[in-house]
């Protein structure tokens, strides 16, 4: 098994194996630029351009990692990043003397993960979200239409999304204030307005785009991959008392677009490659521009945590599976471009709820608590049918490879009080 010089432990999320872009800033100054995890560390890659060690690669010379985003390195193609991170990897081999025995360069191009602020890593233009669980459609459905009539005419037939909000998306640790709008209770004839009741996560999981492609050009199941720069976790955070009211007949607005999280390291593409499963069996088959001929989907364990400030720790209250998404990331591309739309680097395409058919694998808490029906009972005594004040949701991702994983990391928010006017 290929190793680094770096010491990683085997539940790291971040070994040689995966080696997952981010955009940070050290906590003793200076300006953000770009780096890899590897281990506890992120090693600086500006720093190691500088010294000449990619003057090898594609990049060469165009200054793309002092940078504030990803977003100049994602606009080039699939193979510019596969050579770039091979050159990563053998810089970090413990077989490789370049970097491992340059004491002094070392001293200036790793820091400890605790040394650092890790910052929003990309400039995201445009957001879309989709709704890509079948399990999470049909529970959601059965809740507000009953069984008989749970997913939509079009659900099996199309990859359904929406456009969401790309100013109010946050990185991981950013506090989260409860929003108010609109919402029509059961028991009231008018609407009302106030603080939102009924608020919600959502486990989901969201790739960025990489090179995009011209307008009018729609892409193609068979190179769709080629378009995906990495991957994040995303937590879409929902109002569901405020969308209940407001969706109909044009989709979510204010229950979506007051906050969506991110993690901030974008695990590559290729570092998912060993972890490839085929998706569910698609019936009725899918018209020919959304057959996919290739396994699409991603053996990737995930896991939602809540912790309350009187919990001295957190609570699993959800374990799901990347791999239980009905639409795969190929599908959505080729979906959101065949009417000529152009997807551009940076923008996120976020999974939708991702929900699998055991009930502790649901993965948000309308479905959890089944619309508040059913509370979740925490370790401490207390239970929650929707999120209170106070609360921190955490989600973290990992693929488990033979002694090692590729992982995410984690995002997580903290719910605060709405700011009244």
């Amino acid at each position: 098994m290929v190793r680094s010089f770096i010491d990683v432990e085997p539940d790291s999320h971040f070994p040689i194996q995966n080696l997952p872009y981010g955009v940070f800033r050290p906590l003793k100054g200076g300006q953000p630029r770009i780096g890899v995890a590897i281990g506890n560390y992120v090693l600086d890659l500006a720093q190691l351009d500088s010294a000449g060690y990619f003057d090898q690669t594609a990049v060469s010379g165009k200054n793309i990692f002092s940078q504030p985003s990803l977003n100049a390195l994602m606009s080039y193609s699939r193979p510019v990043w596969k050579e770039l991170r091979l050159t990563i990897r053998r810089l970090l081999d413990v077989e490789e003397p370049a970097l491992r025995d340059n004491k002094g360069l070392r001293a200036t191009a790793l820091y400890l993960q605790n040394d650092v602020e890790l910052l929003l890593p990309v400039e995201i233009g445009d957001y879309t979200d989709f709704y890509a669980s079948k399990d999470h459609a049909t529970n959601v459905g059965t809740m507000f239409r009953g069984k008989e009539n749970a997913l939509m005419p079009n659900w099996l037939h199309l990859p359904v999304g929406y456009h969401g909000r790309a100013s109010s998306i946050v990185i991981s640790g950013t506090d989260v204030r409860r929003p108010q709008g609109q919402m029509k209770p059961l028991d009231s004839a008018p609407p009302i307005f106030g603080l939102s009741r009924q608020l919600d996560f959502e486990l989901e999981v969201g790739c960025l785009i990489g090179t995009g492609n011209e307008q009018g050009l729609p892409v193609s199941i068979e190179k769709a991959e080629d378009y995906i720069f990495g991957l994040v976790l995303v937590n879409d955070w929902s109002a569901r008392d405020i969308q209940s009211w407001e969706y109909q007949p044009l989709g979510p607005f204010l229950a979506k677009n007051f906050a969506t999280s991110i993690s901030p390291w974008v695990v590559p593409f290729e570092a998912l490659e060993p972890f490839r499963v085929p998706a569910p069996k698609q019936d009725p088959e899918p018209l020919p521009y959304l057959r996919q001929n290739s396994p699409g989907s991603f053996n990737i364990q995930l896991e939602v945590y809540l912790q309350s400030d009187a919990m001295k720790r957190r609570n699993r209250i959800s374990a799901s599976n990347f791999s239980y998404l009905y639409w795969t990331m190929a599908q959505q591309i080729a979906h959101h471009t065949i009417g000529g739309c152009n997807l551009r680097p940076g923008d996120l395409l976020a999974s939708g709820t991702i929900s699998g058919p055991a009930k502790d694998s649901r993965g948000c808490m309308l479905e959890l608590t089944w619309r508040g029906s059913e509370p979740l009972q925490l370790e401490n005594g207390d239970e929650r049918t929707w999120l209170e004040d106070g609360d921190t949701i955490t989600m973290t991702g990992w693929c488990q490879g033979d002694g090692y994983r590729v992982g995410f990391g984690e995002v997580t928010g903290r719910v605060l009080p709405a700011a009244l006017s």
